[in-house]
């Protein structure tokens, strides 16, 4: 009996669940609910920001944000180019990462850690808009929004007591907003010195981790724990005003560096015309290179004379050859308001025989106008003497690697037998501390010649590696250089430029030393300090 009713029961609770299923599929088809509402139907022009941003959230910024620029034919050149661009950068992202994992492996007690495999993959990131900035600066900003959903494999070896373990890094996600800065801009290839990268916003990285072949990633918990470590170590380091600095080249060795020596001799000036109602004119000469923002050198005045000899020896240090001309200009000294123009001519470099002297007579012109027909009116003449003695080959070579760093160059030929080249070499700065703002360039001054570096917007720990040279008829052996770091104010803003600290340099421990590399206390700067390296060239 009991058998017969399970058997019954059974199939009773067959029946009915087949009956029930039965029933709920024809109640779903053919009976609506009474309470649904047709959906609005609006254009997308009647909806706000907000909604418009939920509804499409992939929306680039160059269609959100007029200041971005699309830039699609970046994300066609980027998915030509990245296969070769792939083994490049993998190959550089080694050599970076060389020194750093030498330099901890040691302090952790690994034995090793090696790249087995470093490929970014077939997929190349995509950029979806970029803003460019536009400054006074010597420098190129930039700010591009990309996403890289890619397929890399990077596989790192550790072995460490007698033990081997094999990560895997795959399906990498970056979503960021990165600041780009290439600085200083310079005459020579690429065409700047360092890359300078920042993030403008907390990034977005996802990516699988495998650990001796096994996904770690898939232990519960562990995902969201391991994404927010990365984003906080990530923008704790490169967040910006933090940075990441990546040297290109040596920004002093890109600039245009002295190529030889101009020799200049200003003997006479004939028949020139007086300027004064009373008496005669007073003259001398000015005279300096073009492309060049060193002060023009003077002979001096010879009062009321028509044709003055002087006999006045000047060097000038010679960057470019090929594009530089030498510029005269005679002036009528006033004792009182501005001194009057009496003339002027210039030399072209190029037109100079290297090492050969030659004694050139110069009519003076009002200016340089070719066209100018007051140029036909007679102004006088002035004789000089030019010579230009470019430097040897070998003094050109920067020291070779297997030099001692501490080797100091010769001076060029050209340099006075009695005297030198004195050579400063501002390297940086740190702990600068401004009232209003920190807005450093260094400023030399030595024997009434200035000198400036670059300024480097917000920075307290500025960089600079710049290298000026003064050429000395004789040692300076009683001489100090002034070294100030000022702060140029914003160009919008109520406050003027700041001094930050200064020291005085002896330069007499320069010629003794041939070279000295310090890093000074700033006097009047509370932590202020700077590193400058100073040098005593001699023939």
């Amino acid at each position: 009996m009991g058998f017969l009713s399970t058997i019954l029961g059974f199939f009773g609770f067959g029946t009915g669940i087949s009956i029930g299923i039965v029933i709920g599929y024809y109640l779903f088809i053919y009976f609506q609910p009474t309470d649904v509402k047709d959906p609005v139907v609006r254009p997308l022009v009647e909806q706000d920001t907000k909604t418009l941003q939920r509804m499409l959230p992939e929306i680039p910024l160059w269609i959100k944000n007029p200041d971005f620029d699309r830039i699609d034919w970046l994300n066609k050149l980027l998915e030509t180019m990245w296969p070769y661009l792939d083994k490049a950068i993998s190959k550089t992202a080694k050599e970076i990462a060389k020194p750093i994992i030498a330099e901890n492996t040691a302090k952790f007690k690994i034995d090793s850690v090696e790249f087995e495999t470093l490929t970014l993959g077939t997929l190349p990131p995509t950029f979806h808009g970029m803003k460019v900035y536009t400054t006074d600066e010597k420098e190129l900003i930039m700010e591009p929004s990309f996403k890289w959903a890619g397929n890399p494999n990077i596989t790192v070896v550790v072995k460490a007591y007698g033990l081997k373990a094999t990560v895997q890094l795959v399906d990498l996600q970056v979503f960021a907003i990165p600041r780009i800065t290439l600085k200083p801009l310079v005459p020579s290839f690429p065409c700047f010195a360092n890359i300078i990268v920042s993030l403008m916003e907390k990034p977005h990285v996802d990516f699988g981790l495998k650990l001796l072949g096994a996904d770690v990633m898939a232990i519960p918990g562990l995902y969201r724990v391991v994404q927010e470590i990365i984003k906080d170590q990530v923008a704790n380091m490169y967040l910006w005003p933090k940075t990441l600095e990546v040297p290109i080249m040596d920004p002093s060795k890109a600039m245009k560096r002295p190529v030889g020596i101009l020799h200049v001799k200003v003997v006479r000036a004939l028949k020139l015309k007086k300027k004064d109602l009373l008496g005669k004119s007073d003259p001398y000469v000015k005279l300096k290179l073009t492309e060049e923002k060193l002060p023009a050198k003077k002979t001096t005045v010879k009062h009321s004379n028509l044709n003055p000899e002087w006999n006045e020896e000047f060097n000038l240090v010679v960057k470019d050859p090929s594009t530089q001309t030498l510029e005269l200009i005679v002036y009528d000294w006033e004792q009182v308001g501005k001194h009057e123009k009496m003339g002027v001519n210039v030399v072209p470099l190029k037109d100079l025989t290297p090492d050969e002297p030659k004694t050139l007579t110069l009519e003076l012109l009002k200016n340089m106008d070719p066209n100018d027909p007051q140029n036909e009116k007679a102004r006088g003449q002035v004789i000089v003497e030019v010579t230009y003695k470019p430097f040897k080959e070998e003094e050109l070579e920067n020291v070779s690697e297997n030099q001692d760093v501490n080797v100091v160059e010769k001076a060029p030929e050209g340099t006075p037998s009695t005297g030198g080249l004195l050579v400063v070499i501002v390297h940086e700065a740190q702990d600068l501390e401004g009232k209003h703002h920190t807005n450093p360039f260094v400023r030399l001054l030595f024997r009434g010649e200035e000198k400036k570096t670059k300024h480097v917007k917000k920075n307290r720990d500025p960089r600079w590696e710049e290298e000026f040279t003064f050429m000395c008829e004789e040692p300076p052996v009683n001489d100090r250089i002034h070294v100030e770091v000022v702060s140029r104010p914003p160009s919008i803003g109520i406050h003027s430029k700041e001094t930050l600290g200064y020291i005085d340099v002896n330069v007499g421990d320069v010629v003794n030393n041939r070279r000295i590399n310090e890093r000074y206390h700033l006097i009047d700067s509370r932590n202020g300090r700077l590193q400058i390296e100073l040098q005593w060239r001699t023939s």
